[in-house]
């Protein structure tokens, strides 16, 4: 046998799980010979549809002239609410947004309608000739003045443990303060598209970039006045989705939807990006309103936390989002008597959806500041205030919302971090940096990260799938997640086929259908792999007991003495390859296919309280960055960047690694150059790449250092993995506190840094 046989034997011999297998679409987008919506070839009469959108934040709309529209080359007619066949209003659960803008708007860019014409530049220009008639109101766009409006678009809520109020009083030192948190853009490669195509009998097929294909065809359904079974919805991939199109894909359909079935051909509704900005919600921006009582050692003792997310015009995911920063508002901290409580004010902007980390974000950077200043007013090292405040065991290991911290990895996580990184040595290296240089000041932060996985909303932790085994020996596979670029559908196959016992190469995944899985959850919530891996293992595992079980009765053994591995099957008298048995096997008419399902254990809460088990299990990790600012201009720079995360066992290290650097790197946008910017009047002033900057390739610091945790997950989980998806976003937030350290330094105190840490935010800390 020669090297490359060699080589390809051993690689044949390993499981798939455990190894850094490219993600199955990989050749075929380095190629651009991966499908996105776009992409597919256009039904014979396709029409194209845009948007007409309120070029007012709040107003009566008295009426719509389409007149001018109609006359324009290619246009064939216009939809508007008083097209819809069946319920006005979104199948949103608070059911509070109409499809279109009807006797009133809320926010510039509400779409009141669309032009449906010829081509997608035709449809374009013809929409922006439509004349609107609508009587201005006054429109709220701070979220405090919404707070003192009492503007909400669901009730406040308060989640309070033991003595916050004795707890600040008896401590020997006391803080209070407040911070402004902005929002994100979400800024997919692949802009909101969907595509309608009506079929025979009054039936629909959907071509979707979404995360909740279930979802989707509830929401076209409801608006044609349909049953759930008149619909399929299909996404092969998406070009990116990050929570924005978890509910906001539906918009897009819907409209797609309506103007095919008035027209009576295809329609394909793709947004341009700056239609995407002015339309769409973002992260939830949040304010913050603090009291903290806390001892010599920087531990807290009492604290008062009031969180205003700023939630847009109307609820989308507000309520959960918000819950979740209340849940997260802790981070990696005991608190032992606290009150949190969440306003969920309504504004007049776009209504403000998902985005990676799904309001924990916004929780923990409350609590890391309010430390860092605890620090800096104590004359102390942050990470030594942290590190006292960290959960540990006993007393100390019960979160604010009563869930026992059972897999607490955070001091040992720390520590090897610490000296890893060099932290100490570094900062002292810092200051005397600082105490030699006059312009440039230099910053350093460690901080951690403890976050929750699953769905909040409870009955979401579930999942199906399906494992088709073909006489060749190929095997199909059909989940309800969807694949957005994290490589869900690359773990899906590794599962599998470890499962099977068979290469990696020998599974193919499908394109996401809900003909085919039915009521499937939204692939959020970090939970893409932990449900559906599962319920894709479940029945792969199935169809190989019942394969099992058919060989053990042609060798008269007992079915767990037949191994499946490197592409064979083993019994006591005899060996096969695995296409030999699935040819018997058919032809003995054995079942070569499995449904599996699977449902998340052990969660549970009290919605209204907000108390209870909301998570299986707590993803940790932590991150030392240095950064650098110019005290004259305000400009700054991230110089190194040491990660230590908790993926548990990991399916796919390459994939989990670049979730880390990828989720890290858009936490550093969010919290040093993603400004949005909306005027007095609701106007999205940064809505393209030229007014709003992502971070790019010369933003990422030469040093960035990604090492994980060797320990499986302490949960029942699939493989020992856990979640990697959001859980690194949040490591950004060393970015913003080694700036707000930075800042303190070239003052000599602690200063009021709002987020983000642009060039300006940082002169005025600095004043």
């Amino acid at each position: 046998m020669n090297a490359p046989e060699k080589f390809l034997a051993r690689t044949a011999a390993r499981p798939a799980t455990g190894q850094s297998h490219p993600h199955e679409s990989a050749r075929a987008q380095v190629a651009g010979g991966a499908t996105y919506i776009d992409d597919i070839p256009e039904v014979k009469g396709t029409l194209h549809a845009a948007p007409i959108l309120s070029n007012v934040a709040r107003g009566k709309l008295r009426g719509v002239d389409a007149s001018a529209a109609l006359t324009m080359p290619g246009v064939k007619d216009v939809v508007l609410a008083a097209d819809i066949p069946g319920d006005p209003i979104l199948a949103t659960f608070v059911h509070d947004e109409p499809i279109f803008a009807r006797d009133t708007v809320e926010f510039i860019g509400q779409v009141v309608g669309v032009v449906v014409a010829e081509t997608v530049m035709q449809a374009r220009r013809a929409a922006r000739k439509v004349k609107l008639d609508i009587e201005a109101l006054p429109a709220i766009v701070d979220v405090r003045k919404a707070l003192q409006a009492q503007s909400f678009v669901l009730p406040p809520v308060t989640v309070r443990r033991g003595e916050p109020e004795q707890g600040i009083a008896r401590a020997p030192h006391r803080l209070s303060g407040s911070l402004e948190v902005g929002g994100q853009e979400h800024f997919y490669l692949e802009g909101q598209v969907g595509y309608a195509l009506p079929l025979e009998q009054d039936q629909w097929w959907i071509y979707s970039s979404t995360q909740h294909p279930g979802e989707i065809q509830h929401w076209v359904a409801h608006a044609l006045g349909l049953e759930n079974h008149a619909v399929i919805v299909e996404c092969r991939r998406m070009g990116g989705g990050f929570g924005g199109k978890e509910t906001q894909s539906g918009h897009i359909a819907v409209w797609a939807a309506l103007a095919a079935r008035k027209t009576k051909r295809p329609v394909k509704l793709r947004l341009d990006r700056d239609d995407d900005f002015m339309v769409t919600g973002k992260r939830h921006p949040f304010a913050y309103d603090w009291d903290v009582g806390f001892d010599d050692s920087g531990r807290i003792t009492g604290l008062q936390l009031k969180l205003l997310a700023n939630c847009g015009w109307s609820a989308d995911l507000s309520g959960p989002v918000a819950d979740r920063a209340v849940f997260h508002a802790d981070n990696a901290y005991f608190l032992s008597d606290v009150e949190i409580v969440s306003y969920r004010c309504k504004t007049n902007v776009q209504s403000h959806t998902a985005f990676r980390g799904f309001g924990g974000p916004q929780g923990m950077i409350a609590i890391e500041a309010i430390l860092g200043d605890i620090a800096r007013a104590l004359g102390l090292d942050p990470l030594d205030v942290r590190r006292a405040n960290l959960y540990g065991v006993e007393d100390r290991n019960v979160t604010h919302y009563q869930m026992q911290v059972e897999d607490n990895i955070l001091h040992p996580l720390l520590e090897r971090l610490e000296e890893s990184s060099s932290y100490r040595a570094r900062r002292a290296a810092i200051a005397q940096w600082n105490a030699k240089s006059p312009v440039i000041k230099r910053g350093l932060a460690l901080t951690p990260v403890k976050f929750g996985i699953s769905f909040t909303a409870t009955f979401f932790n579930q999942a199906g799938a399906l494992v088709h085994c073909y006489t060749d020996g190929s095997v199909q596979v059909n989940h309800g997640g969807t694949e957005m670029g994290q490589g869900l559908h690359t773990k899906i196959c590794q599962i599998v086929a470890d499962e099977l016992g068979i290469p990696f190469e020998r599974v193919r995944i499908t394109a996401t259908d809900t003909s085919k899985i039915p009521n499937a959850s939204a692939t959020a919530a970090s939970s893409g792999t932990d449900l559906n891996g599962r319920a894709a293992q479940f029945a792969a595992r199935e169809i190989r007991e019942r394969l099992a079980a058919y060989v053990a009765d042609k060798q008269d053994c007992r079915p767990e003495q037949v191994i499946f591995a490197h592409g064979q099957v083993s019994g006591p008298q005899a060996v096969m390859t695995w296409e030999q048995l699935l040819d018997d096997a058919y032809h003995s008419r054995v079942q070569l296919w499995s449904d599996g399902f699977y449902k998340t254990p052990k969660i549970h809460y009290d919605k209204h309280t907000l108390t209870g088990r909301p998570f299986y299990y707590f993803s940790y990790g932590a991150a030392c960055t240095e950064v650098a600012i110019d005290t004259l201009t305000g400009e700054s720079r991230v110089l190194k960047v040491d990660i230590l995360h908790d993926v548990g066992t990991s399916i796919n290290p390459a994939i989990d690694i670049g979730q880390i650097e990828g989720g890290f790197i858009q936490g550093m946008g969010w919290l040093t150059t993603e400004q949005l910017v909306w005027n007095d009047k609701g106007y999205l002033a940064t809505h393209a790449p030229s007014t709003y900057k992502i971070p790019a390739t010369g933003d990422v610091p030469e040093h960035f250092q990604v090492e994980l945790w060797p320990e499986a997950n302490r949960e029942d989980n699939v493989g020992g993995s856990k979640a990697v998806g959001e859980p690194p976003f949040m490591l950004a937030i060393s970015v913003w506190e080694a700036l707000r350290d930075a800042a303190a330094q070239a003052k000599g105190k602690a200063v009021r840094m709002d987020a983000p840490a642009t060039a300006e935010n940082v002169l005025r800390a600095l004043k």
